[in-house]
């Protein structure tokens, strides 16, 4: 994925995740539970706290060359999708299966990061290929 594409993707999940966000605290209240608003309020944070990252990792991109950014794109976006989305279909009342998908979601996020720190702390302020 392009750095570009990237920061498009990013700012495609933060519109989203404020959409969503904005849906339930108008629209949902009333059809959900406690629980369920809270599990749907977590989804949307990290949604949205991850696709800033994502975006982040877009600039990065730009300004350096990088063979590992566009795979830690990668991973975040997956991270994002699998952690959030779980939530989502979760929610939407699919099966419970399905949920299995959150918490890979969230080793996919952890790694993204781990990753990215890795690259941060082996550069030096270098460019690395």
């Amino acid at each position: 994925m392009t750095a570009q594409r990237t920061m498009a993707v990013a700012a495609l999940l933060v519109a989203l995740g404020i959409v969503i966000g904005a849906s339930a605290t108008h629209a949902l209240q009333s059809l959900l539970s406690a629980t369920q608003l809270h599990a749907l309020e977590t989804a949307v944070q990290y949604q949205l706290l991850n696709a800033l990252g994502l975006f982040m990792v877009g600039l990065l991109a730009q300004s350096r060359v990088d063979a590992w950014l566009p795979r830690i794109a990668g991973l975040l976006l997956a991270g994002i999708l699998c952690f959030s989305g779980g939530i989502y279909l979760m929610l939407s009342g699919a099966p419970s299966l399905l949920g299995l998908v959150t918490p890979v979601g969230g080793l996919l996020l952890i790694m993204a990061w781990l990753a990215l720190a890795w690259r941060l702390f082996g550069s030096a302020g270098t460019s690395r290929r």
